[in-house]
């Protein structure tokens, strides 16, 4: 393990044990019941039967479907807006107006349409991700390519550069940093849709509707060992998908200084 890999996975453990001191600080200190506020020693067997009877790896591998589908609708139509925005006037005018207006609603506010609409389940659920994702990635594309340095432009198009390579070789790549933030943005929106979604519009699968039924019962290990499991999915993306991502590209072409790992 090189030098970097073991003071990030040192730093890692370090957080992950502060967290878990001030949460058991928290849940002994006799602010709300025991049953409100359960320690690590019931939060990590609630967790550990999950895992054994198998329905957490069911539940969580439905939530993620719903998120990733709806992310990648939600890239599809966003990129293209942001850039066709990013490039045209026109574009710009048309569309910005209509994201001003739709994206400070919160993707929840849509739930009870949304279930007329689609009914409940997954179309549901999908659908409010689709709809939280997808402004992130029109903002930032937008802003990522009115961002890019017009002196690359220029020096491109004098050396002859006709306009679809222009793109795929300045405006693209330039615009590229703000796109991944905009993946991460839209990612972590995509989690308060989908768990939001869930706990309403779902059926009887998914990390949300967990929640939402332990809510019931009050199994509050079971909600609290259910939002860990979230928080690790959302690690776990930031490590090996956006930062893998970031290193790849803008990292290695020298545009941002990345993360060691």
């Amino acid at each position: 393990m090189s030098r970097g890999s073991a003071r990030s996975l040192l730093g890692a453990l370090a957080s992950v044990v502060v967290a878990a001191a001030v949460w058991e600080v928290f849940a002994r200190s006799g602010v709300f019941s025991t049953a409100l506020t359960p320690s690590l020693a019931a939060i990590v067997p609630a967790l550990g039967r999950m895992l054994a009877d198998g329905t957490l790896l069911l539940h969580t591998l439905y939530t993620l479907y719903r998120i990733l589908l709806g992310l990648a609708l939600a890239a599809v139509i966003g990129i293209p807006i942001g850039m066709l925005m990013g490039r045209f006037g026109w574009a710009e005018r048309f569309v910005l107006p209509l994201v001003s207006v739709l994206s400070p609603i919160p993707s929840l506010a849509w739930v009870p349409i949304f279930i007329l609409w689609f009914g409940l389940g997954d179309a549901a659920s999908i659908a409010l991700v689709l709809y939280a994702a997808t402004f992130p990635f029109i903002l930032n594309t937008w802003t990522g390519v009115r961002s890019v340095n017009r002196i690359w432009i220029r020096a491109a198009e004098a050396m002859g550069a006709e306009r679809g390579r222009l793109f795929r070789k300045i405006v693209l790549p330039g615009a590229l940093p703000f796109v991944i933030a905009g993946a991460r943005q839209a990612f972590a929106r995509s989690w308060i849709a989908v768990v939001g979604g869930e706990m309403i519009a779902a059926t009887n699968w998914g990390l949300g509707w967990v929640i939402f039924d332990s809510k019931e019962y009050l199994n509050a290990d079971v909600m609290l060992a259910t939002l860990l499991v979230i928080g690790l999915l959302g690690l776990g993306f930031e490590r090996l998908v956006f930062q893998l991502m970031e290193r790849r590209t803008v990292g290695r072409w020298g545009m941002v200084r990345t993360a060691r790992t």
